[in-house]
């Protein structure tokens, strides 16, 4: 007999003989017939043992299930299929492959509503959910989408250290531990070793991982630890080049949940719209007037915009071009790392990118500084003790490329894009001030 892997496989052809593996969702027993709804990972099926027409064992065993038991089915497509998922099977044999030992602790099926904290308390469980496991099949297809778009332009994967000697932005939302009697740090972002890629001659690279940052934030857009995509690339002209890569990247990977993931977009009720580039772009100075007529009043120069500022430029964005997603370019030098390259003619301000999505940053970006006097010069000026960066800065002293790249937030995109309003609902096992387990 042929077997099935998949729910979603299974062949709508009268006669079919079917094997799959899943878990029994619900149970409707009638007179003449007890429904079985079973679900895997692709959908839901119905199984229907008649009564007065079933084998005795097929209606004993049917008759023992319950939600959550774990079965394996070998059955046939009916001759006519009346159930309303369009998946139906007569099963043949039922084998019980684990039982539960009481009711579960939180509703699965989303019939009653379960708080978030007591949801993530049982987490494995709340992921059995068609809506949850829907959000973590969008997020697969997109990640899917963006690799196959980076693959594409000839980007290798690669992988850089999440276990640092130093911190490598200098601040103190590091989290830090013994390396074997020495510190260590947890990475907050990988950048300085994919610059490092570049000097190596790697000219264009990427990689998905987690990083981490110690700060104290339980805000429904923040994590401790999180995953990104990141991309680092060489000869550029300059942050311009960054900014069209990864706006075809977006609109790759999201055409790719679009075309493919319609299933899950319309468990999660989203209409999803691909984005269509350029996207817009506002740059320093030029966002001080817009800001200023927003009502919002930074110091010019020396700040760029608190949380609000980045919601009301996002409004005006929409308004003015039609776009959820936008970039801010040519951030002020004075509240960027030492790495940014800064506008020659015009050093006030740094060769610096955001992009904006639905009111949120979701990535930051730019040119770097390949020029070894000027590292060091911007290192001492940010007042850095270049000794603690010679790692990094001594591999600049032998040539470098022009280069720049961008760091896409994976939980933030997926939260963005299925308009959900708490990133941790985005991520398998969120890690939070508040949360450590499971």
């Amino acid at each position: 007999m042929k077997k099935i892997d998949y729910i979603r496989d299974i062949p709508r052809m009268p006669g079919s003989k079917v094997k799959i593996g899943g878990r029994v969702s619900r149970i409707n027993d009638l007179k003449s017939a007890r429904f079985i709804w079973m679900r895997d990972i692709t959908g839901i099926v119905q199984l229907t043992v008649l009564k007065g027409k079933a084998d005795p064992k097929i209606l004993k065993t049917a008759e023992e299930l319950m939600p959550n038991y774990f079965v394996i089915v070998e059955g046939v497509v009916p001759a006519e299929i009346k159930a309303a998922s369009g998946m139906e099977i007569i099963p043949e044999r039922i084998e019980i492959v684990s039982k539960p030992h009481g009711p579960a602790p939180i509703d699965i099926e989303g019939i009653y509503e379960t708080g978030m904290d007591k949801r993530l308390d049982w987490r494995a469980l709340d992921l059995r959910s068609p809506r949850q496991m829907a959000i973590f099949l969008v997020q697969s297809k997109l990640l899917e989408g963006m690799q196959k778009y980076l693959y594409s332009k000839r980007f290798m994967q690669t992988f850089t250290p999440s276990v640092l000697g130093v911190s490598q932005e200098g601040g103190s939302e590091v989290f830090s531990f013994s390396h074997f009697g020495k510190n260590a740090y947890l990475r907050q972002d990988p950048q300085l070793h994919r610059q490092l890629l570049m000097l190596a001659g790697f000219e264009k690279i990427y990689e998905i991982g987690p990083s981490w940052r110690a700060e104290a934030s339980n805000t429904p857009a923040h994590l401790t630890e999180h995953r990104t995509c990141a991309a680092e690339m060489s000869f550029i002209d300059d942050e311009r080049d960054v900014m069209e890569v990864e706006e075809n990247l977006i609109t790759h990977a999201v055409k790719t949940v679009a075309e493919e993931c319609k299933e899950e977009l319309k468990t999660l009720g989203v209409d999803l719209e691909t984005p269509k580039p350029p996207f817009p772009v506002l740059e320093f100075p030029k966002i001080y007037d817009i800001l200023e007529e927003l009502g919002f009043h930074p110091k010019r120069g020396e700040e760029d915009y608190n949380r609000q500022g980045e919601e009301a430029l996002a409004r005006y964005v929409k308004e003015k071009h039609n776009s959820d997603f936008f970039f801010v370019n040519r951030f002020p030098y004075a509240i960027k790392p030492f790495y940014v390259m800064r506008v020659d003619d015009a050093p006030r301000w740094a060769r610096s990118t955001d992009l904006i999505y639905k009111g949120l940053e979701l990535s930051s970006g730019g040119q770097r500084e390949h020029r070894y006097e000027k590292i060091i010069e911007q290192a001492k000026d940010k007042g850095m003790d270049v000794s603690d960066l010679k790692w990094f800065t001594e591999f600049f002293k032998y040539g470098a490329p022009p280069h720049g790249g961008f760091s896409i937030g994976i939980e933030r995109l997926t939260a963005r894009l299925l308009n959900i309003q708490n990133v941790r609902e985005t991520a398998l096992f969120p890690r939070a001030p508040d949360r450590l387990v499971p």
